[in-house]
């Protein structure tokens, strides 16, 4: 087991996503001691109080444990919009309501990767506003910013641009490091 466990959220459901692929990028550029668990968010049911109120629903109380369990947690988000896409927001909306709430305290990176050239840039500083909120912790720097994505993965999902490569290790190491930091 590693010493630093990061859980990994992908804000895409797409087969080919782009986000996906940069999430498992990270997960082989991780330095010795650290390891990102991907978790799927594709189970959690559109939020609806009415339900909360009779009881959460087990796939988000599974996420809420693996979230609270990990050291940190790494989100590569595309930008629907402008902003943050719905399956994505609503999977925050159904955690943010879980006992105890599992962001609180927690050290979070944001990346995304996308065909245009902003890579996201909305729809992550969207997510640094509702992590503020949820108390979370959201690393600053590197920020990761993947424009003109289809030039930079190649048909496989295999990300193939080296100095992405680097900013992305680079990013999971400070991410690490922060953790370690905030840890009581």
């Amino acid at each position: 087991m590693a010493a630093f466990n990061i859980v990994g959220l992908c804000g895409s459901l797409r087969h080919g996503s782009f986000n996906m692929a940069a999430l498992r990028a990270a997960a082989d550029l991780v330095p010795e001691g650290v390891a990102i668990d991907i978790a799927g968010i594709g189970d959690i049911p559109l939020y609806n109080d009415d339900v909360r109120v009779i009881g959460m629903p087990d796939p988000v109380l599974a996420l809420a444990g693996r979230i609270a369990a990990a050291d940190a947690v790494l989100i590569a988000t595309p930008e629907y919009n402008y902003s943050i896409p719905g399956v994505l927001k609503n999977t925050i909306d159904w955690l943010s309501r879980c006992e105890p709430q599992p962001f609180r305290g927690k050290p979070v990176a944001i990346m995304g990767a996308s065909p245009g050239m902003i890579g996201t840039a909305r729809a992550q500083y969207d997510l640094r506003k509702v992590f503020v909120f949820l108390d979370a912790h959201v690393l600053n720097k590197p920020e990761i910013m993947i424009g003109g994505a289809a030039q930079k993965f190649d048909g496989a999902g295999m990300l193939t641009d080296a100095t992405t490569r680097q900013f992305i290790g680079q990013q999971v190491a400070a991410l690490r490091d922060w953790g370690v930091r905030l840890r009581p």
